[in-house]
């Protein structure tokens, strides 16, 4: 099970009191902050994740720290016994372990340390040691100084064949550790640190779980599913484009994208691949592919629809239309409406 955090940006939506990062920006702008969680497998040939959790942030929350721990503890009451969580870097370890999360692979910053979860020996002088050695799986330069990494406890070396192409990779391990501000006993977890010849920056994981280097690089490498979500909510269906102002519409239309960017992932990787173009010589079954195909469709050629699906009568005759309801009014002024508006 994958967690992260989705962003629908706002940033003309008035009195928005959260934010999401924005990595082109370089800053955290308004947005709508959205929670998700999803189980990652195999549909048909593809990975796919299908969201089984959405968690709305709080409008008083100024931060999403809250929301993160809200995510967390929510996932972890619906994790099975058979199942781990996979997350970013996003996630601090700290919060993992607050939300009483057992099973977990987190992706780690470079300047990561931790401490051993065993006392060193007593010297014989001063003061008695309380807390591990300090670990340090990456070195770093501080002041014009290096200083070195801890050696690892143990290395493993396996082969990796994308294609023709065989690859090897290296991982360093560093067991039986606690976070650094953590007394002996505190819940321990290993460190890897994984060095694939494409990348220049090695991969940093924290992991509870006694797994392999190869099967750590795997298991991560699952998680990237969850972030096909956002993307075809936002882009493929046009979810980034689309603007309510109500309290509760401004969050529900997020959430309905979510669940039919999911939908139409499903649909897609269960239909056969169907070609774009004569060009496409080697389709596969995406949902941009499906996307293309129905926006050719016309909604009067589409059979009946069931009785469950049926118009909302909700009056929309009183409503600005057009550019009327969108043009900014002046501050201060509120608009009343006598009859309920549409959602």
């Amino acid at each position: 099970m994958a967690c992260d955090l989705v962003g629908f940006f706002r940033p003309r939506l008035r009195d928005c009191p959260t934010k999401h990062y924005s990595s082109a920006a370089g800053k955290a702008l308004p947005a709508i902050p959205l929670g998700i969680a999803a189980r990652v497998g195999t549909v048909g040939t593809p990975r796919l994740a299908v969201p089984c959790l959405l968690v709305r942030g709080e409008p008083t929350e100024t931060s999403e720290t809250a929301l993160q721990l809200r995510l967390l503890q929510q996932t972890n009451a619906q994790l099975a016994a058979d199942e781990a969580l996979v997350c970013d870097r996003g996630f601090p370890l700290r919060q993992l372990q607050a939300a009483g999360i057992q099973r977990y692979v987190v992706r780690a910053p470079v300047n990561f340390t931790a401490r051993r979860a065993t006392l060193p020996p007593y010297q014989g002088k001063g003061r008695k040691p309380v807390r591990g050695a300090l670990v340090r799986p990456l070195p770093r330069t501080y002041k014009g100084r290096t200083i070195a990494a801890t050696p690892p406890d143990r290395h493993e070396t396996w082969q990796l064949q994308i294609g023709p192409t065989s690859l090897t990779l290296h991982a360093a391990f560093w067991d039986d550790l606690v976070c650094t501000e953590a007394q002996p006993g505190a819940p321990t977890f290993s460190t890897v640190l994984i060095h694939a010849p494409r990348f220049d920056e090695p991969l940093l994981l924290h992991t509870s779980l006694p797994l392999t280097g190869a099967h750590l690089q795997a298991f991560y490498r699952d998680r990237w599913p969850v972030e096909g979500l956002p993307l075809t909510a936002k882009q493929m269906l046009g979810a980034v484009r689309q603007f309510v102002f109500a309290p509760e519409s401004r969050q529900r239309l997020p959430e309905l994208a979510l669940v039919a960017g999911a939908i139409l992932m499903y649909v897609a990787a269960t239909q056969p691949a169907l070609p774009t173009g004569f060009w496409d010589r080697a389709p596969k079954p995406t949902a941009g592919r499906l996307r293309r195909l129905l926006a050719a469709v016309h909604c009067g050629d589409l059979e009946e629809l069931p009785e469950q699906l049926h118009k909302k009568p909700s009056p929309t005759a009183h409503l600005p239309k057009g550019v009327l309801g969108h043009r900014r009014q002046r501050q201060g002024k509120a608009v009343r409406y006598d009859m309920p508006l549409a959602a």
